[in-house]
């Protein structure tokens, strides 16, 4: 016994528990991130923007610094639109949003919800900044800028309907021009005023003009006075944009004449208050009724004057003038009998003048000068007959041995009459032209120069090699012992 309890030592030790278990990475992580975001769940940062990133999904990723630390944002896509300004490099705001925590990097970061310019000083530095780039674009020249109309039938205004602004539009425009007013109501601050202003812009530019609503003929955008919180909606840059796609003239009257925004740069017109906005939309009616009135005084004067020089002309020409109508052809009357009581003696002088110059001229035309001119025209053509009756006997006669030539060669080349050497053959009373015309066993006539023979068509061949070809071709080269003499006659 002893040896086996020697041999099983001493009893094992019970493992000891453990009160904080591990934790896996994911735990910790997710444990991190439940607790920053119930614990900073709404907070308010003031810092400096830097690195900004707007990706392709409509996020926008940032870094919030001071002097001592940075941490990263990230504004969803849903809330870009709504912010009160935009992300920009170097821009100091406040935002407002909450911690949490981005687990695949043990990274915090606040989730930004608002953001709105930390002081006057930032925002009038991102309005600078905006205003480089738009006039960099053009949208501040004046060449560009579109005339107010001088008498417009429809005015649109953009403001809103509650307040002494509208008021004073209407007021000043019923005084000075009572036409019609369309007026679209819009928010004039805040986030949403930006949309409602350029929407409202964009449904002043959709109208037709002989709608039931027409077209306006001028824009006026107006806003009271306030800080640059108030007026900075006016110094967005999509409104920018829509003020100078604008097809209808606008006049940016927005705050007091002190007060600047970025649509006054690119509207058509700036007034430095929404009456002077009235003022410059609208000419005056009774100034131009005035005018009008001052018009008509002048032409009346100036007519009055007209007929009264007209008169006054007349009375001279009728002071000139004889009592009775008769008196006026008198003289003419007179110096017309005098012309005619001299017109036959005239004529006749006119007529002996003629009478000398024609006997002058037909003492030169005698016999004479007209046989001289015979005599030469004869000369000339007994010269032209001589040289005639040399050439032209010439010229026939080599006429008349060219023909002859012609005439021998035709007769020589006649197939009716062969030559000595050459024979026709014909065959059913017609003339045989061509080996392939006729055939074995064929009876045909041979016509030479002398007389014709009967013939048959053997149908063979005959080879130049052949013996008896050959003593035919010698036979042939053969010279005639008395040769006839055909005269032969000359192609050329």
């Amino acid at each position: 016994m002893t040896d086996d309890y020697a041999f099983e030592g001493p009893p094992a030790a019970e493992p000891v528990r453990d009160n904080n278990p591990p934790l896996s990475v994911s735990d910790l992580s997710f444990a991190l991130k439940r607790t920053l975001e119930d614990r900073f769940g709404h907070v308010r940062l003031r810092g400096e923007v830097s690195k900004v990133n707007r990706h392709a999904s409509g996020h926008v990723y940032l870094t919030l610094k001071d002097d001592k630390a940075a941490i990263d944002g990230v504004i969803w896509k849903g809330a870009v639109r709504g912010l009160g300004v935009q992300p920009e490099t170097g821009l100091e705001v406040i935002v407002t949003g909450k911690i949490t925590s981005y687990p695949a990097r043990s990274s915090y970061q606040i989730v930004i919800e608002s953001m709105e310019a930390a002081g006057a000083g930032a925002l009038l530095a991102q309005l600078e900044r905006l205003k480089d780039k738009l006039r960099g674009e053009g949208l501040f020249e004046t060449d560009r800028k579109r005339p107010i109309p001088a008498y417009p039938r429809t005015i649109g205004v953009i403001t809103s309907p509650t307040g002494a602004v509208i008021r004073d539009i209407l007021h000043r425009i019923g005084e000075r021009w009572p036409c019609r007013v369309v007026v679209w109501p819009v928010v004039v601050q805040g986030e949403v005023a930006c949309g409602q202003i350029s929407a409202a812009i964009r449904g002043f530019d959709a109208l037709s003009p002989d709608g039931p609503i027409p077209r306006p003929d001028v824009v006026i955008v107006a806003r009271g006075g306030g800080s640059v919180e108030d007026l900075w909606c006016f110094n967005d840059e999509g409104l920018a944009r829509t003020v100078a796609a604008a097809r209808v003239p606008i006049i940016s009257a927005v705050g007091h004449e002190t007060d600047t925004t970025l649509i006054d740069f690119v509207s058509d017109r700036r007034a430095p208050t929404p009456t002077g906005a009235a003022e410059l939309a609208t000419p005056v009616l009774a100034d131009l009724r005035e005018g009008l009135a001052d018009l008509d005084r002048r032409l009346a004067r100036a007519g009055g004057r007209l007929i009264e020089e007209r008169r006054t002309r007349y009375r001279a020409v009728a002071r000139g003038l004889p009592a009775r109508p008769e008196d006026l052809l008198a003289l003419p009357q007179q110096r017309l009998d005098h012309t005619s009581s001299r017109l036959g003696a005239a004529l006749s002088r006119n007529v002996a003048v003629h009478e000398r110059r024609l006997a002058l001229v037909r003492g030169q035309l005698g016999r004479s000068l007209l046989d001289r001119v015979i005599e030469r025209r004869q000369a000339r053509l007994e010269a032209v007959s001589a040289r005639l009756d040399g050439i032209v006997p010439r010229r026939l006669e080599r006429a008349g041995d060219a023909l002859s030539a012609l005439s021998r060669a035709l007769t020589g080349l006649d197939p009716s009459r062969p030559k000595p050497g050459f024979a026709r053959v014909e065959a059913d009373g017609r003339w045989i032209t061509a080996a392939a015309g006729l055939s074995a066993g064929q009876r045909v006539r041979l016509v030479f120069a002398d007389g014709d023979r009967a013939a048959t068509i053997d149908g063979g061949d005959v080879s130049p090699s052949s013996p008896e070809p050959a003593k035919a071709r010698v036979r042939a080269a053969t010279p005639r012992t008395k040769p006839v003499d055909t005269p032969q006659g000359d192609l050329f």
